[in-house]
C-alpha cells in the first residue's frame, strides 16, 4: 500500500512539474486578470459562449471520444505519403503584391497592401505538449521561422496548442512588430518575453484602428480555451480585417451558430472568409464546424470566396485526413461558392482569379 500510494504521489508530482514548464504559459493574474473578470463575456469563474455550448454532444461520454480516437480502427485518419508541397520565397515578395500562403492546419500569411500578417503560426512539427504526439504530416513543414520575413502584425485567434506554438512564437519573438490577441492569452505571450507594450489583447465586440487605413473588429466565435486542465481562463475570438483594399474574416476555430449572420449583417461582405473545416465530429459538433456548415458560415458572412483551413497538417479527430476538403468541396459547389484550395506554400493572389487542383487525391 505504501508503494502503491508513493508511486501515485510520485505520479502526481511529476505531473506538476510538467506542467510549469514555459510551453504551458501562464494564466491571467494581476491588472490583466482584472480586465479579464471585468468583461461581460466572463461569468462563473470562466469565458462563455454567447450560446450554451458543451464540449461533447448529449449522449457522448469521454470514454467513447478516447477509445474511438486510441482504439479506432481507421487507418486513413493520416496521409498514405508526402503531401505535395510549393517554397514561396517570402523573403522576397514584390511589396506591391496582395497574396496569402497558406501553412497547413489554421497557420497562414497574408501580404497586403504593403503589411506582412501571420495568423496562428504552428512549425514546430507538432500541436501538443508532448513532441512525440500530434505530429505534422509528412511533407507539411517545408517552411520554418527562418523563410519568414518581419511580421508587421501577428493574430493569435486563441491559446490552443495547435494555434499558439510556444516554439515559432519564441523564434518569430526579434521579427514581430505587434501581437493581436485575444483577451487573457497574453499573459503566455508576456511570460515568453513579448514586450508587454507590443501586445494588444482584445475582448469581442471592438474596434481598434491599426493605422490609417487598417481596422480591425473582433467577434465572437463558438469555442474555448486552455492549454492546462483549466478552461476558458482566457478567450476565443475571430476577426474582421479591414485594409485599404480588401476586407478579410479571419475566422480562427469556431462551432456553427448565429453569430455567423450576425458578422455578416454588420460587416459584411468580406472578399475572402478564412474559416475551418476540418477536426470535426458528431461528438462535438458545438466546438468544431461540419464541412458542410463551414460553407454555410461562408454565406452568412456574404463572403465572396472562401479558404478552408484547420485540416492538412495534423489528425486531430476522427475521420479521414482528406474527409473535410472533399465534402467542403462537394458543399461548395452545391451551392456555388467559390472555393480557394491551395496546396501548402502555393501563393495565392488575392486581387486575381485563380484555380487550384484537387492536390490532395494524388498522394500515394
Amino acid at each position: 500500500m505504501i508503494i502503491f500510494l508513493s508511486i501515485i504521489v510520485l505520479l502526481v508530482l511529476s505531473i506538476w512539474i510538467f506542467m510549469r514548464l514555459p510551453p504551458f504559459g501562464k494564466l491571467p493574474s494581476g491588472e490583466r486578470l482584472g480586465r479579464v473578470k471585468r468583461s461581460p463575456h466572463y461569468r462563473e469563474g470562466q469565458f462563455q459562449n454567447i450560446h450554451f455550448t458543451p464540449n461533447l454532444a448529449e449522449g457522448v461520454s469521454l470514454f467513447t471520444v478516447m477509445r474511438q480516437f486510441f482504439f479506432g480502427k481507421n487507418k486513413n485518419r493520416k496521409p498514405p505519403g508526402m503531401l505535395p508541397s510549393k517554397k514561396t520565397d517570402l523573403l522576397n515578395l514584390d511589396p506591391h503584391k496582395n497574396c496569402l500562403v497558406w501553412f497547413g492546419h489554421s497557420s497562414y500569411f497574408i501580404q497586403v497592401d504593403g503589411k506582412k500578417i501571420l495568423v496562428d503560426p504552428v512549425f514546430s512539427g507538432n500541436a501538443s505538449p508532448l513532441s512525440f504526439t500530434t505530429k505534422s504530416y509528412p511533407g507539411s513543414d517545408v517552411y520554418t521561422t527562418d523563410d519568414l520575413p518581419d511580421i508587421d502584425y501577428l493574430f493569435i485567434t486563441h491559446d490552443h496548442w495547435d494555434h499558439l506554438d510556444y516554439k515559432t512564437v519564441v523564434k518569430l519573438r526579434s521579427k514581430v512588430k505587434q501581437v493581436i490577441t485575444s483577451l487573457g492569452a497574453g499573459a503566455h505571450l508576456e511570460f515568453w518575453n513579448y514586450d508587454k507594450k507590443k501586445i494588444l489583447e482584445l475582448d469581442w465586440n471592438q474596434e481598434v484602428t491599426l493605422e490609417s487605413g487598417f481596422i480591425i473588429n473582433t467577434a465572437s466565435a463558438r469555442h474555448f480555451s486552455g492549454r492546462t486542465f483549466k478552461r476558458n481562463r482566457s478567450l476565443w475570438l475571430s476577426f474582421i480585417l479591414q485594409t485599404p483594399s480588401s476586407k478579410l474574416f479571419l475566422g480562427g476555430d469556431s462551432g456553427y451558430d448565429t453569430h455567423f449572420a450576425e458578422i455578416g449583417n454588420k460587416y459584411g461582405p468580406f472578399d475572402l472568409a478564412i474559416l475551418e473545416c476540418g477536426q470535426y465530429s458528431v461528438y462535438w459538433k458545438y466546438i468544431h464546424m461540419m464541412p458542410e456548415e463551414t460553407v454555410q458560415a461562408g454565406l452568412d458572412v456574404r463572403a465572396k470566396k472562401i479558404l478552408p483551413v484547420h485540416w492538412g497538417k495534423f489528425s486531430l479527430s476522427l475521420n479521414d485526413w482528406d474527409d473535410s476538403i472533399k465534402r467542403v468541396t462537394i458543399e461548395a459547389s452545391k451551392k456555388n461558392v467559390p472555393l480557394i484550395h491551395p496546396m501548402i506554400g502555393e501563393e495565392v493572389d488575392l486581387n486575381g482569379e485563380m484555380k487550384f487542383s484537387r492536390w490532395w487525391e494524388n498522394i500515394n
